[in-house]
């Protein structure tokens, strides 16, 4: 078992200051591919340099060749000063999309710089880092974890850490619930007072209540907690990278980093 996570952070523009306060590895989700593919930069402060580049397939059009794309990469990780570079493409495998994946994954190699992929794009190339996420609504996190890991292999698994609040129907056959905010979450608990557990399948607390409307729900979330139970469930598996989402974590950060 692993003695320690390294945390990595990925970060709005806006929030890079704040973020900068945890001396984090931080990805600075700043980019999209979109049509052509071609890299398309929000608005980022001039001062940000190194980390890693943050990507999103945001309007991507689903065409194109992905030289000119992996060029652009390429030039814009110099500039910055960059190290590495998350793709964080949703949806299904796009031909383009996983071609760039695979000559960016040699590029990188060659630099010795980490590229992390969503899990879509975990078999396009064995030199990347695929993510996979912490959030379950049935099943087992460690069985999930370790079908991830005889599937890439050790050494090339990461947990994405997600903080979960959904609010499901029951009975629930999509297995989809409703996202919750943390006030809403807040909001449930201080009215409903329920009795809360925890499920140590899915690492995440839960409830259930009754609705005059609506009839019986389910409400799975996360806290600091269950979220140190994640990452230590990963740690005893030898998965010792986790990403969390700067947004979502920014007030567990400080009682995380205190792990094991």
């Amino acid at each position: 078992m692993l003695d320690k996570t390294t945390f990595i952070l990925t970060v709005p523009p806006a929030e890079t200051r704040g973020a900068a306060r945890f001396r984090l590895p931080a990805v600075h989700m700043a980019y999209r591919v979109g049509g052509g593919p071609h890299l398309f930069r929000a608005s980022i402060p001039v001062s940000v340099r190194g980390g890693l580049m943050g990507m999103d397939n945001t309007g991507f059009s689903g065409g194109g060749e992905p030289g000119p794309f992996c060029q652009e990469v390429l030039r814009e990780c110099a500039a910055r000063g960059f190290t590495g570079a998350l793709l964080n493409f949703t949806g299904r495998a796009a031909p383009p999309l996983a071609a760039a994946v695979r000559s960016l994954g040699d590029a990188f190699q060659r630099r010795g710089w980490p590229l992390y992929v969503s899990e879509a794009y975990g078999e396009c190339s064995d030199k990347t880092r695929v993510l996979i996420s912490s959030a379950l609504s049935g099943g087992s996190l460690r069985q999930r974890l370790q079908d991830a890991l005889e599937r890439y292999g050790p050494g090339r698994v990461v947990l994405a850490v997600e903080r979960v609040a959904e609010d499901f129907y029951l009975p629930s056959p999509s297995g989809q619930g409703t996202p919750l905010t943390r006030e809403e979450l807040r909001q449930r608990l201080e009215e409903r007072a329920p009795q809360v557990y925890f499920s140590a399948e899915l690492c995440a607390h839960y409830f259930t209540y009754m609705s005059d409307r609506s009839g019986a729900h389910f409400v799975l979330f996360d806290d600091g907690g269950s979220i140190r139970k994640k990452l230590q469930l990963a740690r005893q598996l030898n998965i010792g990278e986790a990403v969390l989402d700067y947004a979502q974590t920014a007030d567990l950060l400080p009682e995380l980093l205190k792990e094991p």
